[in-house]
């Protein structure tokens, strides 16, 4: 691709940027808002996001990859150390950093915590985004865009820019977007036209999987979830005109009381993670599929550096 667009305007920009926030401050769902459709899992839940998916985000005048970490915490297991070292190790690669800090929660330890991290990361810019504005009034807004440059001076960080933005709104998704591209370096695209993620397809079922099963589950259930898809196969004898894909994942809990939580009273739990993972996995992949669940136990798997191996962390 030309560096130079052919209205002769600026020259074009490629880069990648990085949300960072402590857990549940939109930036999953920020993600799929601006590139458009569905790339990272969201939940309620803290530390629902494990992998670090890029989003792509293709304009006329750049290509903005975004890079979507887990939640900066204190970790209580080799699992949550090994989630925190992806969030440094990508802050030290990307060309912009984005901190979400939700607008309808006061600045806590956690947000003191990444911003004096953030602050230890000298050369990068960083965008301060106060997310989920549709949750508070117009004077809370303000409060807390004070707040955060305040944090900025406290710490030591200069912000590129502070942006209040709604994903599940769409209110000023498109002007972040329009604020972080001039960050990026000149150079050409980076991924082809079209893709949205570079994401493997058997992680991104996964990870659709266990977006289903989070649903509705009791506290302590999300840290202890994961999803291994086996197999992904074409239906063999299948017509060319009515395809069908197998797929056969594995849920794995850590103890056998969780089971049961998993798969519900007769199975009914599990049938409607199934049927709604199917949905999703379907627009995705875009052909029919057949998915095949079942439940296991991986005792402590969290703690378990074998185990974390082989779920893929």
């Amino acid at each position: 691709m030309s560096l130079t667009p052919p209205s002769g305007g600026a020259p074009f920009r490629a880069g990648f940027a990085c949300f960072v926030g402590r857990p549940n401050a939109g930036k999953s769902t920020l993600t799929n808002a601006l590139v458009g459709t569905k790339v990272a899992i969201t939940s309620n839940r803290p530390q629902t996001t494990r992998h670090s998916v890029r989003g792509i985000v293709h304009r006329s005048d750049a290509q903005l990859v975004l890079v979507d970490t887990p939640g900066l915490h204190k970790p209580r297991t080799l699992l949550g150390e090994r989630l925190n070292d992806v969030v440094r190790s990508t802050w030290a690669e990307v060309d912009v950093i984005g901190f979400c800090l939700p607008a309808d929660q006061k600045l806590g330890p956690g947000d003191r915590f990444i911003a004096k991290e953030l602050a230890e990361v000298k050369r990068t810019p960083k965008v301060a985004i106060v997310t989920k504005t549709d949750l508070v009034d117009s004077q809370r807004l303000a409060e807390q865009l004070i707040a955060v440059d305040q944090l900025g001076r406290e710490v030591g960080i200069e912000w590129a820019e502070i942006v209040p933005v709604s994903a599940v709104g769409d209110r000023q998704v498109g002007l972040l977007a329009d604020l972080l591209v001039p960050l990026l370096p000149e150079g050409p695209s980076l991924y082809p036209d079209g893709d949205l993620t570079d994401e493997p397809e058997q992680v991104m079922v996964a990870e659709l999987i266990r977006e289903a099963a989070l649903e509705g589950v009791r506290d302590e259930l999300p840290h202890s979830l994961a999803v291994v898809v086996e197999e992904m196969l074409p239906r063999e004898g299948r017509p060319a005109d009515r395809p069908l894909l197998d797929i056969h994942a594995n849920v794995y809990i850590e103890r056998q009381s969780q089971k049961a939580i998993v798969i519900g009273a007769k199975g009914s739990r599990l049938k409607h993670v199934g049927t709604t993972a199917r949905k999703h996995i379907e627009a995705l992949l875009g052909t029919p599929v057949f998915l095949d669940l079942h439940v296991k136990v991986a005792k402590d798997w969290q703690r378990d550096p074998k185990q974390l191996r082989k779920l893929g962390f």
